[in-house]
């Protein structure tokens, strides 16, 4: 049987683990929190980074530091994970829904300025399978209409935008802020786990008292004030260092871990390029101004039909594969409230979109018998 995902760990995480619990600092922001936290802020150029529980808190971390109020507008992705919208929406916000773009699942910044009302506070771009919207244009129309941007990079770490300008520059740190994932279905994992970044500095200090359960705990700590209290509203967003020392181990690996999945993602491609030409799917389009950090391959079908027929196929040689999000304008609890009408690409989407196993410990005989599983599903 080969799975969708498998988490890959590196033999250094029990080590760290055992380490954190020795110094006696478990419950959070200690020596390996700090670790983590530098290595983002160091190698991609984020103003302040903040490890989180999840990414899901990050984002409620990033609509309490943008102060939405009920009956404010934020403009996400449909087809996207139901945390992108609910941590606005526990803050009071309507969400309004963007297609996708023909290209990839990403939404059509296009189409952003007609979205638009007096009422909008945000936008929330999701970069799916960690492959870049056009954040230009959307920083753009942002700037134009006085919008914070907030980036929903879950599966975006170790990925870059390359803007008009020619400069390569790292997903999350191009908005206000950003949201990352380190579930473990993602490059680098700690089972759960996640992580603010603040790239507009006016929040940092702010961010770090809401991450604090709305405390100054941390300037106390740093011997900047001579005694804590309640200062602002927060929860407990900080992680143990558990997870923390779990995390820092898979960023020693970062490097190797990415080179092998870029191995699988590109040895995927090749097999498919001539039965895609012939067959019933696309492969993924990376844009120009995107580079590809192998989070995920998918492949769209031509229809609902024949990615079940697929998926059937292959599961019957032991290989689990999976289809993604359902549109979240349709969903049971937001289809009442969504007044944009048809949003056909990100429909096409979830019907037609299928996900294959990619993960380390994929070899290449593997990932073969994957391929030529496919193909036959094609014949």
């Amino acid at each position: 049987m080969i799975n969708f995902n498998k988490p890959y760990l590196t033999g250094d995480e029990t080590r760290y683990i055992e380490d954190a619990v020795a110094s006696g600092k478990i419950s959070g922001n200690g020596k390996y929190t700090q670790l983590c936290q530098k290595f983002f802020e160091d190698k991609y150029g984020f103003g302040k980074c903040l490890l989180t529980t999840s990414c899901t808190d990050a984002l409620e971390m990033a609509a309490i530091l943008i102060n939405i109020q009920p009956g404010d507008e934020v403009i996400i992705p449909s087809y996207t994970f139901v945390s992108t919208a609910n941590a606005f929406v526990l803050r009071g916000a309507n969400i309004i829904f963007a297609d996708s773009n023909s290209e990839n699942p990403n939404l059509d910044a296009g189409t952003l300025e007609s979205l638009i009302t007096s009422k909008t506070k945000a936008i929330v771009p999701v970069h799916y399978a960690g492959i870049a919207c056009d954040m230009d244009l959307i920083m753009d129309i942002a700037n134009r209409h006085n919008l914070f941007v907030i980036e929903d990079a879950a599966q975006a770490v170790d990925s870059y935008y390359i803007g008009r300008d020619g400069v390569k520059k790292a997903l999350g740190s191009i908005g206000h802020l950003a949201a990352f994932s380190f579930h473990e279905t993602k490059n680098i994992i700690s089972g759960e786990g996640g992580m603010l970044a603040v790239n507009d500095m006016k929040f940092a200090e702010r961010a770090e008292i809401i991450w604090e359960k709305g405390t100054n705990r941390s300037a106390f700590f740093r011997g900047e004030i001579d005694k804590y209290g309640w200062v602002d509203i927060g929860s407990s967003f900080l992680p143990s260092e558990v997870i923390a020392a779990f995390l820092w181990a898979q960023i020693e690996h970062l490097d190797k871990i990415q080179n092998k999945r870029k191995q699988i993602w590109n040895q995927y491609f090749d097999g498919l390029k001539k039965v895609a030409l012939e067959g019933n799917f696309k492969l993924p389009q990376i844009p120009d101004y995107a580079v590809n950090n192998a989070h995920m391959f998918y492949l769209v079908f031509e229809s609902a039909e024949k990615r079940t027929e697929c998926i059937s196929k292959l599961r019957n040689k032991g290989i689990h594969a999976v289809f993604h999000y359902l549109s979240l304008h349709k969903s049971p609890f937001y289809a009442a409230k969504h007044t944009g009408g048809n949003l056909f690409w990100s429909d096409n989407y979830s019907e037609n979109l299928l996900r294959l196993p990619l993960y380390y410990e994929l070899n290449e005989k593997d990932v073969s018998f994957i391929l030529k599983a496919m193909l036959n599903a094609e014949n």
